[in-house]
């Protein structure tokens, strides 16, 4: 197992592009709330120093956002919460950390959950693969459509 992974010392692993790229047909993503100026998945991204957290998230469509894993992701879920709120689909890749304050509050009731089967093999910057995640992974969406009508179907 990649140490590195184990280590939180480097908390912007990144998305495999395969990956990715079956999200992005199903939501035709138009943003990328969390990247870098290598890692970015869409035109449109904010960086760190753009600071997604800060940014509107409605840019007239579907949101990836795959955060930093560290002590701050409650603060990227709460983004995507909110912005769903807005009406914004936003689609998160996350660990699937259930036990968290987090996932009660923001996320269970409250946005669809697909748990990966097995651990994705994230990559560096430079889409190296660092070996399996040594951590369950979900994928959660928040459906703006849904939120809007205040979570009825």
């Amino acid at each position: 197992m990649n140490q590195a992974l184990l280590s939180s010392k480097k908390m912007n692993w990144c998305t495999p592009q395969d990956f990715f790229d079956c999200l992005n047909e199903e939501f035709q993503f138009v943003l990328d709330a969390a990247a870098s100026d290598k890692t970015a998945k869409c035109p449109i991204y904010y960086t760190p120093e753009t600071d997604g957290l800060s940014q509107s998230w409605n840019c007239g469509g579907a949101v990836f956002c795959n955060p930093p894993y560290g002590r701050e992701i409650k603060n990227w879920v709460y983004k995507a919460y909110e912005e769903s709120k807005k009406g914004n689909t936003i689609v998160m890749l996350i660990p699937a950390r259930t036990d968290t304050s987090y996932f009660h509050e923001y996320i269970y009731g409250k946005a669809e959950i697909r748990f990966i089967r097995g651990r994705i093999h994230f990559t560096d910057e430079e889409g190296i693969s660092a070996g399996p995640a040594p951590f369950p992974s979900m994928v959660v969406i928040f459906n703006g459509e849904k939120e809007k009508r205040g979570g009825k179907d």
